[in-house]
């Protein structure tokens, strides 16, 4: 397995892979969605390839600023193929996107992982991270904006 950046071809792995977890994706909206990520110098995405390239998993991750809270970086995303997993991928992308955080200056890296996920849950603590809080997240549109 080897950890490479995301590039705008990975975008239908990506999106079958964001489907799996529960958000539907079209390789056409993935693809846009990474090529603004990728244009984000505090941003950025990772692949795990396997042994034959193809894409089994990826991370994102991003810095957050915040007026009051010292800045930090933030997983926006970690998904590894269903059928891969619990071999380590998750781990290794994880290990990548906290290194890219480091290189970056941040000294903390936070998760949010949904409540009804309990095993991510085990996994992020398996690898260290304390559960900070439980929250609700709230959205709506932007008028003239939204779908």
């Amino acid at each position: 397995m080897i950890i490479r950046s995301a590039r705008p071809e990975d975008a239908a792995a990506i999106a079958a892979l964001a489907t799996q977890l529960g958000y539907p994706s079209r390789s056409e909206e993935a693809e846009a969605r990474l090529r603004d990520v990728l244009a984000r110098p505090d941003a950025a995405v990772l692949v795990a390839e396997d042994e034959d390239g193809a894409v089994i998993g990826y991370g994102h991750v991003f810095g957050a600023h915040r007026v009051d809270a010292d800045p930090f970086a933030e997983i926006g995303a970690l998904v590894v193929d269903e059928s891969r997993r619990s071999r380590g991928t998750g781990a290794a992308l994880v290990a990548a996107l906290e290194a890219w955080a480091a290189e970056k200056g941040y000294r903390e890296l936070r998760v949010r992982s949904n409540v009804v996920r309990d095993r991510a849950h085990a996994f992020y603590e398996r690898l260290g991270f304390g559960r900070v809080k439980r929250q609700q997240v709230f959205a709506r549109a932007i008028p003239g904006h939204g779908s």
